[in-house]
């Protein structure tokens, strides 16, 4: 059995090119000179018929019509039998009022973010009589679609923006930040969109794994100020950046990990352009920068 995962949207919030940035990226895009990427999600397979996706995008509807596996089979007929959402981002919830046409599927979370969805009535337009909310505890395995295994564990994070107090922590372990590992037969992935920092117990979670995505979102934890696009740095938005002592090349200098891909970069980040030094190193550190439509098999 094979585990296939296709990187639906490979960009952080607001995608590249962002509609109300004029940064570096952005432009490039604009003019045609690098690529563009959609906002952060992930279809996964244990068989290649029956597929879940990991975080309903904003883009959700292009990313399935431009993803032929996840095509209708028939008049109603989907191969789409859940969706995992990993936070309660609106990059990652959004897309879950795309899939509101009375087809049925599982949508799988923890009860904190099930609980974030409940607490708003737009998202009663996913009818309960078809779609099913499942709650998922941490270390729990179950089964996210035919072959294919899933185990939700917390990650350093933070709660979503809209809902930030005027005390923020930026690495709290509980429900609100999952990672999710992924089993098919004897190969397993990892998924982590979001990570605040590298603890001790992911570190030993990911150790030898053949696969794993992992939080792109910065280069540089100042990257955002230097920019000059705003006054948050990538700790404070409880997100590890790639470069430094501190950020995950390093941290995962020792862990055997047989193949890393960075995803959920932000608009930002110098290696969006394949042409960068930043893309240099990271690919000569051993990481694949993800992008729109890349197909892998673990």
């Amino acid at each position: 059995m094979t585990l296939r995962a296709r990187i639906l949207g490979a960009a952080a919030g607001g995608g590249l090119p962002q509609w109300n940035c004029g940064c570096e990226n952005c432009r490039l895009v604009r003019d045609g000179r690098i690529p563009a990427q959609t906002q952060s999600s992930l279809a996964v397979s244990g068989n290649g018929s029956d597929w879940a996706i990991l975080n309903a995008s904003p883009d959700i509807r292009q990313q399935m019509a431009d993803t032929p596996d996840l095509h209708p089979t028939g008049l109603r007929d989907v191969p789409l039998r859940s969706v995992l959402v990993t936070n309660g981002d609106i990059d990652h919830i959004a897309g879950l009022l795309v899939l509101r046409e009375m087809q049925d599927f599982t949508l799988f979370a923890t009860p904190e973010i099930h609980g974030v969805l409940q607490a708003n009535p737009v998202f009663d337009a996913l009818n309960p009589k078809v779609v099913m909310r499942m709650e998922i505890t941490a270390e729990t395995p179950f089964e996210l679609a035919s072959g294919l295994e899933a185990t939700l564990f917390p990650v350093p994070g933070k709660v979503p923006l809209y809902m930030e107090g005027e005390t923020v922590e930026t690495d709290l372990i509980g429900e609100q930040t999952v990672g999710v590992h992924l089993r098919a037969g004897e190969r397993d992935a990892f998924y982590i969109p979001g990570c605040a920092t590298m603890s001790a117990d992911l570190r030993d979670r990911l150790r030898g794994a053949d696969l794993v995505f992992f939080d792109g979102t910065l280069w540089r934890d100042d990257e955002m100020v230097r920019a000059g696009l705003g006054p948050k740095t990538g700790k404070r938005m409880g997100h590890m950046s790639m470069s430094g002592p501190d950020g995950s090349i390093a941290a995962f200098e020792g862990l055997d990990v047989a193949r890393r891909i960075f995803v959920h970069m932000n608009n930002t980040n110098p290696v969006l352009r394949p042409d960068s030094d930043e893309r240099r190193v990271a690919e000569a550190a051993g990481w694949t920068i993800g992008q729109d439509g890349m197909e892998i098999s673990a």
